[in-house]
């Protein structure tokens, strides 16, 4: 498959208003420890949001569906975390005691706090932005990697991000009508595009690949 064809791809499945240039992959699998160490924070991190969530519910007792998928999503999302950090540790790697990514924390910074249901409206579709461009960087990491065991691991992830993705938005669904919804996700995926463009040139799954001449930007109609 061409790289063109690769993109097409993605841009099939994924709604993102800017997709990342594959000179970002190549850069940063020059370093596989510090990005499996990334990698790692932001499963756990990953797990602790849906426990989070899952308890956000603003109506009264939350429907089942509700509570099984969030539950669903923190236990995958922390059979993850164990499969990076053991791969991790079997390379002589060592989780570190701080983390930070600046993506996560700058997209949510444009969460309406304080208004329910608005509050709960933008965390759910954050997340799913987030697990949106985490699938789109694990598939072009699985295809410019040439580590098999990284392109095993990075293959396998992908299609859960995705998965993850559909079920925040499908749960954001249940709290407002179609066209509010349809609404704050287009201007949240503007705000993400503008984010990620932004994050520094480093070695983790969030970041961004300076001075670019191969960026591909996605014409959507929405």
């Amino acid at each position: 498959m061409t790289t063109s064809e690769q993109q097409k791809d993605v841009k099939t499945i994924l709604p993102l208003s800017v997709f990342t240039p594959r000179a970002w992959a190549i850069s940063v699998l020059d370093s596989p420890l510090v990005l499996l160490n990334d990698h790692a924070h932001l499963e756990r991190k990953a797990s602790t949001n849906a426990l989070q969530l899952l308890h956000q519910w603003p109506y009264g007792e939350p429907p089942l569906r509700w509570s099984q998928e969030l539950a669903d999503i923190s236990r995958d999302e922390s059979h993850h975390l164990s499969l990076v950090v053991k791969i991790l540790q079997e390379r002589g790697g060592v989780l570190s005691q701080h983390h930070r990514n600046r993506y996560a924390q700058d997209l949510r910074e444009c969460v309406r706090t304080g208004k329910t249901p608005d509050e709960l409206l933008d965390r759910l579709l954050i997340s799913a932005l987030i697990e949106a461009r985490s699938c789109e960087r694990f598939k072009l990491l699985a295809e410019c990697s040439t580590d098999a065991q990284l392109r095993k691991l990075y293959h396998g992830l992908w299609s859960s991000e995705h998965d993850h993705y559909l079920v925040f938005y499908s749960l954001a669904e249940l709290l407002v009508d179609g066209d509010t919804l349809k609404k704050r996700w287009n201007e949240l995926l503007e705000l993400e595009s503008e984010i990620i463009q932004k994050q520094s040139k480093n070695v983790s799954i969030h970041s961004w690949v300076e001075n670019s001449d191969d960026r591909e930007v996605a014409a959507r109609s929405r």
